[in-house]
């Protein structure tokens, strides 16, 4: 049974999603008032026994009987397919409703005042959207895969929701997408390990390349420009591109972006140190050459300062909560981590992000008259927390600038939404699509790549 702390920590708003919770409750109103359960179906001989049993009862209780029946009449939904028909309609009529608030949003944001839209008064926090969302069609393909409309107990739920939205978004930005960026543990790849040649997945990139996508990985593995490390995590798929024989042009438009935001990194051919032969693997992009004159003027002073605070304030809660954990720092992150390989209590996790989120700002406000804030990112990543300079946000900002995809033609997958999540930043630069593990991340693409053109042309 479901204890009412974890109850009440479910409530917690960094672990709601204003926008689901809201199209949720919408939906709830007609599941409730109108999913009946299905009449029960006696078995006749069983009927017909106790009411020979019962042949000494009086006319009042005949009576009584006829009255039960009568009262209970409206209990049950006679027939099945029309229940489902009207459930759907009902269904269908929200989320059109829903789909037409968001274009106004929209419209709104185009002339600089989001806030005077009804989506805003009702969900004061919602995000950005760079594209309409036809959630009336992706509820449709969603109920024919899933059977919403038929289900008498159990209403539409969050992951319901979650993965309409997603296949809203990808009806939306397919005819128009240029960049597709993806976090990796969780979204590629099981937490903690690395892409394999086994991975179903890899066909997928190949064809999102092959259709004229540039691809990257945004990911907070922060290795300052040694591509070895990023070649060894992804070791299958880089084989797996040689294997293919892809073109170098095709290989170019493939990108891994590590540290939220801080080092770049081009696939294409190149020599082995080790033998000397042709191997494909991946080469540093000088930060000069994509990043922002804001980026190159954070000092390594300020950097190393604001990591500073942030490991005390992770020291302090290691103590407090006495977390098996060690400190790791690196030239532009640190964190903890789960010593020989234990498990924290995602509660803890959760504890050691909002604290030092709060400690990071209160610092910057102090510091605010003599120093510039350098952004930061602090996330929960599922058995450890880091605090990244920089942010996903930023990342696929600078990825767009640098390879020219506007916000309405990009989409990042991931699987951290959640304000204590680094992806959850990017939904103010770009579409995305919130899965929660490589399984999801397959079947969004599987959506996506039969409503891609093909250039006709030659690798």
């Amino acid at each position: 049974m479901t204890s009412s702390y974890r109850i009440n920590y479910q409530l917690r708003a960094h672990k709601r999603d204003p926008l689901i919770e809201f199209i949720k409750g919408l939906l709830l109103t007609p599941f409730i008032l109108h999913a009946k359960p299905r009449k029960p179906v006696f078995n006749s001989s069983i009927v017909d026994g106790n009411l020979n049993s019962q042949g000494g009862s009086g006319s009042s209780g005949a009576g009584g009987q006829q009255s039960n029946s009568d009262d209970e009449r409206n209990d049950y939904q006679e027939e099945e397919k029309p229940m489902v028909d009207a459930n759907l309609q009902r269904y269908l009529e929200i989320m059109k409703s829903v789909e037409v608030m968001i274009e106004e949003h929209r419209r709104k944001a185009l002339k600089g005042v989001p806030e005077h839209s009804r989506l805003h008064r009702i969900v004061p926090s919602v995000a950005s959207f760079f594209t309409p969302l036809p959630l009336e069609a992706a509820f449709l393909d969603a109920n024919a895969k899933h059977s919403i409309a038929a289900r008498r107990f159990v209403p539409p739920s969050f992951n319901d929701i979650r993965r309409i939205l997603n296949t809203a978004q990808v009806m939306a930005i397919a005819p128009t997408i240029s960049l597709i960026t993806f976090d990796g543990d969780m979204t590629l790849y099981d937490d903690g390990t690395s892409f394999t040649e086994t991975n179903t997945l890899i066909p997928l990139l190949i064809t999102l390349m092959r259709a004229g996508l540039r691809v990257a990985i945004v990911t907070a593995a922060g290795y300052p420009g040694d591509a070895s490390k990023y070649e060894e995590r992804l070791a299958g798929l880089l084989r797996s591109f040689q294997n293919n024989k892809l073109s170098e042009k095709l290989l170019e438009r493939f990108y891994v972006l590590g540290g939220e935001c801080n080092y770049l990194f081009r696939c294409g051919w190149k020599k082995s140190d080790a033998t000397g032969e042709s191997v494909v693997g991946l080469t540093y992009i000088q930060p000069e050459s994509y990043q922002p004159a804001e980026m190159l003027a954070w000092s390594h002073e300020d950097i190393q300062e604001l990591l500073d605070v942030a490991e005390e304030n992770l020291k302090r809660s290691v103590t407090a909560m006495n977390l098996k954990a060690m400190i790791l720092r690196k030239s532009r992150a640190v964190g903890i981590v789960p010593i020989n390989n234990g498990k924290i209590a995602r509660e803890q996790l959760d504890e050691c992000v909002l604290s030092t989120q709060q400690r990071l700002l209160e610092y910057q406000q102090m510091s605010a008259p003599h120093k510039v804030a350098i952004p930061f990112c602090v996330f929960n990543g599922g058995n450890d927390v880091f605090v990244d300079i920089g942010n996903k946000l930023i990342g696929v900002q600078v990825l767009q600038k640098y390879l020219g995809a506007a916000p309405e033609a990009t989409v990042h997958v991931g699987d951290q939404f959640l304000s204590t999540g680094n992806d959850f930043a990017t939904r103010s630069s770009c579409c995305t699509l919130w899965i929660v593990n490589p399984e999801e991340t397959e079947n969004v693409l599987m959506e996506l790549t039969p409503l891609l053109t093909f250039p006709a042309e030659d690798e």
